[in-house]
């Protein structure tokens, strides 16, 4: 019979089982930001449920969606780091406060495209790797948001039309871009955006269609422009001390396993991307692109976030930050 290993969430000391031969079977939890419905957390179980087969079952992966074990935001590459949770998804922007470096697929209007991002994340991937293993752990593999864009009560046809605009926003960058073009961002979490909207304390949203459709935001706002602000990225990670005590097996299994769902995940975000555009068009939102006078001005919006991001986050993350986008003109 096959010896059980149990790997306790906070004990780190527990971390090796044995020889980890074939005859253990080694247990970690991955903690997940998202509800189960998200296709971020789905991805994650589907990661585990193949690690478990590549593996002749002698490594077991708990997903744990919703950040039921407590661990949410930019606590998380300490959490990963200190063994105190041995695997996570993690949102690369939410820790950039942390790592500099993992701001960079939230930057605004870097990419345009899911072509462009997985680019972008071709040339970042080194300092990724560089700046996770810095924090004692592997990245497994990446996933993108959807592209972002404004959901609103007027249509957007310039940026003169973003001015004055109340608008929620995700992150600093969100907040710093919009200011930059005339408008008042609010921070608001997510839960609190669609009674913000029916009282009239925002009149418009940046966030993806997938978002839009999952609130249902046509039965308070009217119109979507694509203005493909960022394809945020997010990252499944495990603790360097977890992935060593591994044999060569099992490492191979799950990269086998990451790789895989990495290349799903990427697929997965652009149908629901489409499938989400046509939903939201479906329930009564004119949906529109950007022109290339429109994309004149978003980009000078974004220039000097970009700019600033780039000063402060040291050469190596420069020299590619720059290089990307040198090879995109």
């Amino acid at each position: 019979m096959a010896r059980k290993v149990w790997i306790p969430v906070f004990i780190l000391g527990l971390l090796v089982c044995g020889s980890a031969g074939a005859a253990d079977v080694v247990k970690m939890n991955l903690n997940a930001i998202y509800p189960a419905t998200n296709f971020h957390s789905q991805g994650a179980e589907e990661f585990a449920k193949r690690v478990k087969e590549y593996t002749g079952g002698t490594v077991e992966i708990a997903v744990h969606p919703g950040g039921a074990l407590g661990f949410k935001g930019p606590e998380l590459l300490k959490a990963v780091k200190d063994g105190t949770v041995p695997m996570s998804d993690i949102l690369m922007g939410v820790v950039q406060g942390s790592e500099k470096t993992f701001g960079i697929s939230s930057l605004p209007r870097m990419v345009t495209s899911y072509d462009e991002a997985f680019k972008l994340y071709q040339s970042c991937k080194d300092l990724y790797d560089k700046a996770a293993a810095k924090w004692n752990q592997k990245i497994l593999y990446v996933a993108p948001w959807p592209p972002s864009g404004l959901f609103t009560t007027k249509e957007i046809k310039t940026a003169a039309d973003i001015k004055g605009l109340k608008t929620r926003t995700y992150d600093k960058n969100g907040a710093d871009f919009l200011a930059n073009l005339g408008g008042s961002p609010v921070s608001l979490p997510w839960g609190e955006v669609y009674a913000a909207l029916r009282t009239g304390m925002i009149d418009s949203v940046l966030t993806s269609a997938v978002s839009g459709r999952d609130a249902k935001l046509w039965e308070v706002l009217k119109y979507f422009k694509k203005i493909d602000y960022a394809y945020p990225l997010n990252m499944v990670v495990i603790n360097l001390d977890y992935w060593k005590a591994l044999t060569a097996d099992q490492k191979a299994a799950m990269e086998k396993a990451a790789i895989e769902v990495q290349e799903m995940q990427w697929k997965k975000s652009a149908a629901d991307n489409a499938e989400s555009l046509k939903a939201i068009e479906e329930n009564g939102i004119a949906i529109s692109e950007t022109d290339a006078a429109l994309a004149a001005e978003l980009d000078a919006a974004a220039d000097a976030i970009i700019k600033d991001f780039v000063a402060s986050a040291g050469a190596d993350v420069a020299a590619v930050v720059e290089g990307y986008r040198k090879s995109q003109k």
